[in-house]
């Protein structure tokens, strides 16, 4: 029967599946556990590291992790990795295959690190994690899907059996992620449409997104990305305008507390901040450009400013 609408969908875990809910600097952790060995999907920006081996570590107790898989190599998705290496160094490493070559040589402006201005300590890389194949997760074959937008190289991880869906950044309950490809001059919404296309043809009853709690609605939250996704197509400066807010908002997430200037200064290094100012916001200096968006978040409640300090709110 149908849920009604009084009635909540209830979100449900295989079993050996933990799912460490992590704050927005850090996508969530998935830790999976079953008679193949252990394994961790995700692992968190590099300034949680600690906290993310102490979290992964308080549900392996005395196994010891054998597999780090990474749905993509954004900083927030990887960033864990080097610490995790370090804890356990027999961990196998597997990541999308289009980037292999580029973590093999540590060419951090294409890995996107230095073009955003975020950090990922170097790690190393055993395998693909390969779109058309299956991968052994807490006892089960998990269905590696392509899922280009957000990032050209991104997978989401489906199971058929529960229906669960590990969707990184390509479906959150309310949206998805800043499509990186669209900041650089390259059309990607398309891709991110035909992403939502392959999730609703999963038709997943779980949903674990790289960020925020586990759902079980996902039609409604196709519905909800598809309308975000017009939104940015009819306009492609909002998506412009949400991303450059994304990304200073996550700078302070990092740091917690700074000052209008150092946040300035830290955005006119940054190279997507100017790639966005010259395709979408010539029309006014880069300076009082950067000075309206540290307004937005103030007025959002998402920054409070104190004089020249400027705090997380």
């Amino acid at each position: 029967m149908p849920a009604s609408s009084t009635t909540p969908l209830t979100a449900s875990l295989p079993p050996g599946i933990t799912v460490l809910e992590r704050g927005w600097l850090s996508a969530n952790n998935v830790v999976c556990i079953g008679p193949e060995g252990v394994a961790v999907v995700d692992t968190g920006y590099c300034t949680h590291s600690e906290q993310t081996v102490a979290l992964v570590e308080g549900v392996l107790g005395a196994q010891p992790l054998q597999r780090i898989l990474n749905t993509h190599l954004h900083s927030d998705h990887c960033g864990g990795n080097a610490a995790l290496q370090a804890r356990w160094p027999q961990a196998r490493t597997l990541i999308p295959p289009g980037q292999m070559g580029l973590v093999t040589q540590w060419d951090a402006y294409a890995l996107s690190y230095i073009p955003t201005g975020q950090d990922c300590p170097r790690f190393r890389v055993d395998a693909p994690l390969q779109p058309g194949t299956a991968v052994r997760l807490a006892g089960r074959d998990w269905q590696v899907h392509a899922a280009a937008g957000h990032d050209p190289h991104s997978v989401v991880l489906f199971e058929p059996e529960s229906a669960t869906l590990i969707s990184a950044d390509a479906l959150w309950e309310n949206g998805f992620g800043v499509v990186f490809p669209e900041l650089e001059g390259t059309a990607a919404f398309e891709e991110v449409a035909a992403t939502l296309d392959v999730i609703e043809r999963l038709a997943p009853r779980t949903v674990i997104p790289g960020h925020g709690p586990v759902f079980a609605d996902a039609p409604r939250a196709l519905g909800v990305a598809r309308q975000r996704l017009e939104g940015f197509v009819n306009a492609p400066r909002k998506h412009a305008l949400y991303a450059a807010k994304v990304l200073l908002k996550y700078k302070l997430l990092e740091l917690q507390h700074t000052t209008v200037p150092a946040l300035q200064q830290w955005a006119e290094a940054t190279p997507y901040f100017g790639m966005l100012h010259r395709a979408h916001f010539a029309d006014q200096p880069q300076g009082a450009w950067l000075h309206s968006l540290v307004a937005d978040l103030e007025r959002s409640g998402a920054a409070v400013r104190q004089g020249e300090a400027l705090h997380n709110a």
